[in-house]
């Protein structure tokens, strides 16, 4: 028999790498990580009033909703297989204060949309925020005295504000305001509270990033924002720092931790999933939503094969889900087939 052996055989010693990828059928059998709708959390922004469907400019596809139309959103989610939503309000203008008290009123907006989701569609997980700058005259997380974010006092209010969202039906707690402490006291309010059962997905690693512009145009806190958030948030430089900031996290009680934004933060995605074991999330911002849904609108990127991709690509970075605005899209898309 002849010997067919080529010079590439020699070179690589019999092994080569696109015998797996020869056709589709091997590529769909070795194919390592898989998205499907069980990996998807739908963020939604709620506004005051009835009947309202408020297109957001910055982020096309995107709508502010009263209570009302998302509960009729929330159940397509749930219809097409979503485990949960993450809730975030544009509350009125004359309800925001230096403290953000208005997110101590038992029945904001943020608890009856809770209370409604849990009601009308109840097999459907809620994941709410006790961050104070949708509630704040001022645009920040926290409370604000003279130019100073002040940590403690923060604390014992989104303690307050946690056990509040727990009675109004949340399932699981998701702080972002990034305050020292924040975990463990949450975590002894709540059960405290006698809600042992209410989780608590850390925001651990939230960066002050540039991404969160459309985001802040959504919840109305852009003209707010007086200075910027680097006293609290975690400089986009600094990695190590961002794993302490999750070890503390961890060693307080957290259930899941949370990387924000997402992919300029991949690599923080598998530091994390690597160090700790527990469920990790990125939060595919709203930055990340508009640059993918621009270019796609100006025919720069094929947009839905980017959407696919990226979120791949967190699943191949370790993340047990993504917050994504893309959810209903993605959905309906695996759905398909």
């Amino acid at each position: 028999m002849h010997d067919k052996t080529h010079l590439v055989d020699q070179i690589t010693g019999h092994r080569r790498m696109r015998r797996n990828r020869k056709a589709d059928w091997t590529r769909r059998l070795v194919q390592e990580n898989h998205l499907t709708v069980n990996d998807l959390i739908w963020p939604i922004f709620l506004v005051p009033g009835k009947g309202i469907i408020d297109p957001i400019p910055a982020m096309p596809g995107v709508n502010r909703m009263s209570v009302d139309k998302a509960v009729e959103a929330v159940k397509q989610a749930a219809d097409l297989g979503i485990p949960a939503i993450a809730t975030f309000p544009n509350i009125e203008m004359e309800k925001r204060d230096q403290t953000g008290s208005a997110i101590l009123d038992a029945n904001n907006l943020l608890n009856e949309a809770t209370a409604a989701f849990k009601k009308h569609v109840p097999n459907i997980g809620v994941i709410t925020d006790v961050a104070l700058d949708p509630f704040t005259s001022h645009g920040h997380d926290g409370i604000l005295r003279g130019d100073i974010i002040v940590n403690d006092e923060t604390v014992d209010q989104v303690v307050r504000a946690a056990v509040m969202q727990a009675d109004a039906g949340s399932d699981i707690i998701a702080p972002s305001e990034m305050m020292d402490g924040r975990i463990g006291a949450i975590r002894r309010g709540l059960d405290a509270a006698g809600h042992q059962d209410v989780g608590i997905m850390s925001y651990a690693t939230k960066f002050s990033s540039g991404y969160y512009g459309p985001y802040r145009e959504a919840i109305s806190t852009s003209g707010l924002l007086k200075g910027d958030k680097n006293s609290y948030y975690i400089n986009p430089a600094n990695g190590t720092e961002a794993l302490r900031d999750a070890t503390l996290d961890v060693e307080e009680g957290a259930d899941m931790l949370m990387v924000k934004p997402g992919l300029p933060y991949i690599d923080i995605c598998w530091r994390m999933k690597e160090a700790f074991g527990l469920p990790v999330f990125a939060y595919q911002v709203s930055g990340e939503y508009s640059q993918i849904k621009a270019a796609g609108m100006n025919g720069w990127i094929d947009e839905q094969r980017v959407m696919m991709e990226t979120l791949l690509c967190f699943k191949r970075a370790g993340c047990d889900g993504i917050l994504t605005y893309f959810a209903i899209e993605v959905a309906k898309k695996l759905a398909k087939g």
